[in-house]
């Protein structure tokens, strides 16, 4: 059940984590959402919560005929993909830093992009599913004219900030690969514009925060940004298993008869039609998990600390979520202020990866405790097995 509870303007808000531990900020963008008109029962806040344009990350937030752009975020359709494979420590070489090169080669990270669009030489499935996306790019209803090209090279990149690839041992010394990202450029590019239609509606004028601005069901504007939603949702998607193919290939130049077992993939920036407490809602989880009973996720600690595969319990009090991973402690800018290369390198001991000034703001410092997020969150999610990188590849 939620640790605290705050009393919001139409509906309370259920927090997975101490009140004291939340920032002002935080709340005060958390009774902002609690007021419009069209949230439906609560707002679920996750533990790993903090400040993010509108609505907070870690927010979940179910609407009656409504969506609000900014309760998606900005990176739409974001999230993360893992698989297992049949290495195991033993496996692998004492310097990994052959292995990290590798897989720098052969997927952008960054503001790159691949020279010729990789899907195209991917196999029939993964071509096939490339040359939809782009078939539906040009169907778009924000028109975002001369983005084609890198729209199409962009997938099976990994982008930059905490978007991540990595190389993991879980408890029994078995390696996995996984990774986190979501629908790069074009995905920002969606979203701004749908927020700035939604501000300029009439409906929104008299919200305390215009990033609240929502589409309402059966109206031409919600149509269009459903439209390009879902197909942002399904580009994120398929760039994550797109990488993983690429991923693969890597390894196998290592390891020729590696196997990969089946690919565990979950959004945690979206939105979908979900029944809950006996309603048809509108469901934004904004840097939150689908955690259904039975439904396998992820939620990745820092680039120096545990992740974990976990089960969902369904537990109807979340709208059957949990947090998206361990959540931000402090801004990046404060990071940067705060940490050195030398902080960076103590924290990430073990771990062949980037230890320089560009990731600085990606200290595991500058996270909250994944420990305690998931000990906060003991009655969302089951543990399936825990994860600690040996590589990490940053953007």
């Amino acid at each position: 059940m939620p640790i605290s509870t705050i009393r919001g303007r139409n509906v309370p808000i259920r927090l997975w984590a101490p009140i004291d531990e939340v920032d002002s900020d935080v709340i005060a963008q958390l009774k902002n959402v609690a007021s419009l008109p069209w949230v439906a029962h609560h707002v679920a806040v996750m533990p790993d919560v903090h400040a993010g344009r509108g609505a907070t990350v870690g927010s979940v937030i179910a609407m009656r005929g409504a969506v609000a752009p900014a309760a998606v975020g900005v990176d739409i359709g974001c999230g993360m993909a893992a698989v297992a494979t049949s290495l195991t420590a033993n496996d692998l070489p004492d310097d990994l830093r052959g292995l990290r090169a590798a897989i720098e080669e052969a997927i952008p990270v960054g503001r790159s992009a691949h020279r010729v669009a990789a899907w195209e030489s991917a196999g029939d499935d993964l071509l096939s599913t490339g040359k939809s996306l782009m078939d539906g790019y040009r169907d778009l209803a924000a028109r975002p004219l001369g983005l084609g090209n890198k729209v199409a090279h962009q997938l099976g990149t990994l982008g930059s900030g905490n978007h991540f690839i990595e190389v993991c041992l879980d408890t029994a010394d078995m390696v996995w690969l996984m990774l986190h990202s979501g629908s790069r450029h074009i995905g920002a590019v969606l979203a701004e514009h749908h927020i700035d239609i939604a501000r300029r509606l009439k409906h929104n004028q008299a919200l305390e925060d215009p990033d609240l601005a929502v589409f309402l069901a059966g109206t031409s504007a919600f149509a269009s940004y459903r439209l390009d939603l879902t197909w942002a949702q399904d580009y994120a998607r398929f760039n994550r298993q797109l990488m993983l193919h690429l991923l693969g290939n890597v390894m196998r130049r290592f390891w020729p008869r590696v196997e990969l077992q089946e690919p565990i993939s979950c959004h945690h920036n979206y939105v979908a039609e979900e029944t809950h407490f006996g309603e048809e809602l509108l469901v934004t989880r904004k840097g939150a998990i689908r955690a259904g009973r039975g439904e396998l996720g992820i939620i990745p600690g820092s680039m120096g600390s545990k992740s974990y595969i976990v089960r969902g319990l369904g537990n109807a009090a979340s709208f059957e979520s949990a947090s998206h991973g361990a959540g931000r402690r402090m801004s990046r800018t404060e990071a940067r202020r705060r940490f050195s290369v030398a902080d960076l390198c103590d924290q990430t001991v073990g771990v062949e990866c980037r230890k320089d000034h560009g990731v600085i703001d990606e200290a595991p410092k500058a996270y909250k405790r994944i420990d305690q997020v998931m000990a906060q969150q003991a009655d969302l999610v089951e543990i399936v097995a825990e994860l600690k990188q040996v590589v990490c590849v940053k953007g």
